[in-house]
């Protein structure tokens, strides 16, 4: 599909950053990349200029400092829809989001999806070289997501999704806050206020190959906190919507 961004956050990607960039760009020659870096320390920044200056492909976007992922993507879509591109895509720098499956997302996307989503936990979606209790403790996560938010989405916490431009433009990002894992959850519920048709594309999820993951107990927080706030407040508002007026 033409004018489709990928954007890619990063922070201490130095490690990762070709290697996925590479395999992206073999899988789908004719999208464009945003890498989007947080003042990485390591020297993603300059690296990722580097690969620009070698390929038109490739853009970057610096930021000053690390404000998370939800702000990162944030600004992605915002630098990508003043750009006039039709798909915007989110995935990650470390190489877990496997790039040759992008292609299939496109391909929703064209065939009527506002929001394609990469999903681990659907028949045909899988992860390599999780133990069983953090598949568990995923599982779980995301089933009380489903459950408490009423949205037949089967992996919500899932970074790699393709949005149409429309979509992002109907929603109010200004409105969207959560910084870390959260962020996706957020933006599903946004998704499926705006009547948005989702579609999950299944992929193989693999564990990083180099650098540190950048999940923290804060992050988890966040996100369970999150959720739970929010889906009290939907099931609210769908009583309030039931209740006669009188």
């Amino acid at each position: 599909m033409p004018g489709t961004l990928v954007l890619v956050p990063t922070y201490d990607e130095r490690d990762s950053l070709p290697t996925t960039l590479r395999r992206l760009l073999e899988s789908a020659p004719d999208v464009h990349v945003l890498v989007i870096d947080d003042g990485s320390p390591d020297g993603t920044g300059e690296l990722a200029e580097e690969m620009a200056a070698k390929d038109s492909r490739i853009a970057v976007l610096h930021r000053s400092e690390k404000r998370g992922l939800g702000a990162a993507y944030v600004a992605g879509f915002r630098e990508g829809l003043a750009r006039g591109y039709d798909v915007l895509v989110e995935m990650d720098a470390d190489g877990s989001h496997p790039p040759e499956r992008l292609p299939q997302m496109l391909d929703a996307v064209e065939a009527g999806a506002d929001l394609a989503i990469g999903s681990r936990w659907i028949p045909g979606g899988s992860v390599v070289d999780w133990p069983i209790h953090r598949q568990a403790l995923s599982r779980g996560a995301n089933a009380y997501a489903r459950l408490l938010l009423g949205i037949d989405v089967h992996d919500m916490t899932a970074g790699f999704r393709a949005y149409r431009s429309a979509l992002l433009d109907a929603i109010d990002l200004d409105a969207i806050d959560s910084r870390g894992y959260a962020f996706q959850i957020e933006m599903t519920i946004a998704s499926d206020d705006a009547h948005a048709t989702i579609v999950e594309v299944p992929i193989a999820f693999a564990e990083r190959a180099a650098g540190v993951s950048k999940m923290s107990m804060g992050i988890v927080v966040e996100a369970l906190v999150k959720v739970t706030g929010w889906g009290l407040g939907r099931r609210a508002r769908r009583v309030r919507r039931t209740q006669p007026v009188p």
